[in-house]
């Protein structure tokens, strides 16, 4: 019951900070607009018009964003590049939170030599440039959007690991995690039964402010040529196609390059927002 009540606790202070709460209300609109959005328009992702070819916005046309330089409607493209960034940003996120999550409270809660090592091994991966690691997963297997979510995901655990170690650290003394060593539970219910359950304050923040950090990768990726391939469409695609046309058709790169900044902006206001409701100081 008092957990409960910290929760309900949470979400009024989170409810109360507008900037949250609206960049909460436009990330559900973006959501249902890359799902259902494209519904709207009888144009499909890779149709050509080749009788409009790189036309700015037009209700006349029937291309309300414009199309790019192959004829192909900006606003479908746009949505489905912002379905598959979203997609690939939220599975690499929960895979770096599987991960990190469990090797951070591991190594907090079973210290010594263990933690020692296991830390090592974070600061060894940290040495090295992981979006260059992830550029070597992607050229040396076969390129496909499972093969890219996996490997942003495998890159960005490190920091979690950090942090949720030094929670554990910080809780493997408290009385409830004695207790429940003192009638019995092995290591690792303490560790998933206890420990981590009291580390979803922190999960949570932490997770909407990894979103946009993958979303930038596999942008950054896409931008390349090395991640999301055509026919296709991911944000960082549409914007390297869209800055190879910025000065004789600048909407191509103005209208994906919206819609990314609107999604890593308002996730950092939501992160922002979690964080502040979940202060234990409040």
């Amino acid at each position: 019951m008092a957990a409960a009540g910290l929760w309900r606790d949470a979400l009024a202070r989170l409810a109360a900070n507008r900037a949250a709460v609206a960049s909460a209300a436009l990330l559900a609109a973006i959501a249902l607009l890359a799902v259902f959005g494209p519904l709207a328009s009888p144009h499909a992702p890779d149709a050509i018009d080749w009788e409009h070819m790189a036309v700015p916005p037009s209700l006349e046309a029937g291309h309300w964003l414009g199309t790019d330089r192959l004829g192909r409607d900006l606003y479908v493209r746009t949505l489905h590049g912002a379905r598959l960034s979203l997609a690939i940003a939220l599975l690499a996120t929960l895979v770096s939170l599987v991960i990190g999550v469990g090797w951070g409270a591991v190594a907090g809660y079973l210290g010594g030599r263990v933690d020692g090592l296991m830390m090592r091994a974070v600061d060894v991966l940290y040495a090295l440039p992981r979006v260059f690691f992830v550029i070597i997963l992607t050229v040396v297997f076969e390129r496909s959007v499972w093969l890219l979510f996996v490997a942003i995901g495998a890159v960005g655990w490190l920091t979690m690991a950090r942090v949720v170690r030094g929670q554990a650290l910080a809780l493997r003394h408290r009385e409830f995690v004695e207790a429940a060593v003192a009638a019995g539970a092995g290591p690792g219910r303490v560790v998933f039964g206890h420990i981590v359950p009291n580390l979803l304050g922190v999960v949570v923040v932490y997770a909407t402010l990894l979103v946009p950090q993958m979303i930038l990768v596999e942008s950054f990726l896409s931008f390349l040529g090395i991640g999301v391939q055509e026919p296709l469409a991911s944000l960082g695609n549409l914007i390297a196609d869209g800055a190879a046309e910025m000065e004789t058709a600048p909407w191509i790169l103005l209208v994906p390059a919206s819609v990314l900044v609107l999604i890593v902006f308002s996730f950092n206001f939501l992160g922002d927002g979690l964080r502040d409701a979940l202060d234990p100081r409040e």
